[in-house]
């Protein structure tokens, strides 16, 4: 029996410790999300170009899949934002340590709670808009031209990663503040072709 992982908010009390640890699960979750959405789309693609394939040689069959591309952009959104939240607690995202490199803990600490901080207001405020728009959608019966699909159902999936980052920005903001190691290299993928 292997043993168990210590969390990287172990030092947390025990009620944020279990906050924080939940917000941590929430983002894995958001990532094999974005992993089931990436497969659904590259399914989808290779099926529009085997069915233009065996169009051209059986006349019966349908030169593509008439959803295909809207679906794919749906799928490529939502690929997109189920994989940030993981993707920061991960340590992923790219970001520019010029600064950070050079000032003291103390210094970076404080620089990485702002930060922190701001992220949370920025995507807070993407989550409410993207929240707004789909409830527009939703509210109006709103659906595609091409495909008469319901629009507010994409975008809820896509409304659901957005908000995942912004929790995950405010688990970043409390784990800056209080010293707690800020990504979990466990989320990491284990080789660069990962």
């Amino acid at each position: 029996m292997r043993p168990a992982k210590e969390s990287p908010n172990a030092a947390a009390a025990a009620p944020l410790r279990a906050l924080l640890d939940g917000i941590d699960t929430l983002s894995r979750l958001d990532g094999w999300l974005g992993v089931g959405c990436l497969a659904t789309l590259t399914t989808l693609m290779l099926a529009e170009v085997a069915v233009r394939a065996l169009s051209n040689v059986f006349p019966w069959v349908p030169a593509d899949i008439n959803i295909a591309w809207e679906y794919s952009s749906y799928l490529m959104a939502a690929t997109f934002t189920f994989g940030a939240a993981m993707t920061l607690r991960a340590g992923g995202h790219i970001r520019v340590t010029l600064i950070l490199a050079r000032v003291s803990p103390a210094t970076r600490r404080w620089m990485e709670v702002v930060l922190a901080a701001l992220g949370t207001v920025l995507c807070g405020f993407l989550a409410w808009a993207m929240a707004y728009f789909t409830w527009r959608s939703f509210d109006a019966g709103q659906t595609s031209v091409s495909s008469g699909t319901l629009i507010w159902i994409p975008q809820v999936f896509v409304t659901f990663g957005i908000v995942l980052l912004t929790v995950q920005f405010v688990a970043r903001f409390i784990q800056a503040a209080l010293g707690l190691p800020l990504e979990d290299v466990s989320m990491r993928a284990g080789h660069v072709a990962e």
